[in-house]
């Protein structure tokens, strides 16, 4: 097997129920909101959520790029 090295992680926040504080504090960027859908679903089936990212290197864009 070849494993790939993680470069990027991402969590998703429900804004109502929490503010995010912890994970902007630990250095996580949101970068915006879900839409609200499902895995397989093309209508909203749940609430919108803020969407953080954690770059884990430094060259995480060349990285993912490639």
């Amino acid at each position: 097997m070849c494993y790939q090295p993680l470069v990027l992680v991402e969590t998703f926040v429900e804004p109502d129920r929490f503010a995010g504080t912890s994970y902007r504090a630990a250095g996580w960027v949101r970068v915006g909101a879900s839409t609200g859908r499902g895995r397989n679903g093309s209508a909203p089936q749940g609430p919108v959520k803020e969407v953080y990212l954690l770059p884990l290197s430094a060259d995480f864009r060349r990285r993912l790029g490639a």
